[in-house]
């Protein structure tokens, strides 16, 4: 009951995740909590309540291969910590795939434009930032000035290094 969102939210993922089939081939994007049904607060995530906001799974590697094993924990996700490396705390051989981050941010940014959408800010770990825009698509990133917010409480840069929210605004009605 909580993975529901805006249409255009809607047609704005299935795009970029089309996009995600030949740019990053054989890799796994996971959708993670949205908006409850019928809107309104949700437990913890305050910001969910429209249908405009997602969250999405960090993809990871282990060692050079795609890695889908931490994809299917469910909730439990929440729980993954990465050091500022983006290493997997319990075991550095399986990290962040910042690069594939970038690609689907850009995907997620480009359908967004072409579904009437905007997105309005970006929320993944602060001490992550480095790294992804450290990558090719990270340095696209930085070109388009998307709205990473630089500075966040401690307790939510804490929970946003297995997943990195993203709000859209909705600019063609």
């Amino acid at each position: 009951n909580n993975a529901y969102v805006n249409s255009k939210v809607y047609a704005t993922l299935l795009n970029a995740y089309k996009t995600g089939e030949t740019s990053c081939p054989g890799k796994n994007f996971r959708l993670m909590e949205c908006t409850g049904k019928h809107g309104g607060r949700m437990l913890i995530h305050w910001t969910h309540q429209n249908g405009t906001s997602v969250d999405l799974m960090v993809p990871v590697m282990h060692g050079s291969e795609s890695s889908s094993w931490l994809n299917r924990i469910g909730m439990f996700h929440y729980l993954l910590k990465f050091n500022e490396e983006g290493q997997f705390a319990l075991g550095h051989r399986t990290i962040i795939d910042f690069e594939t981050i970038g690609r689907h941010l850009l995907a997620l940014d480009d359908a967004a434009q072409k579904n009437g959408l905007r997105i309005r800010k970006i929320i993944f770990n602060t001490n992550l930032h480095d790294e992804l825009f450290a990558t090719p698509s990270g340095k696209m990133l930085a070109e388009r000035h998307l709205n990473f917010i630089p500075s966040v409480s401690n307790l939510v840069n804490a929970v946003h290094d297995d997943h990195y929210h993203v709000d859209f605004d909705i600019v063609d009605l």
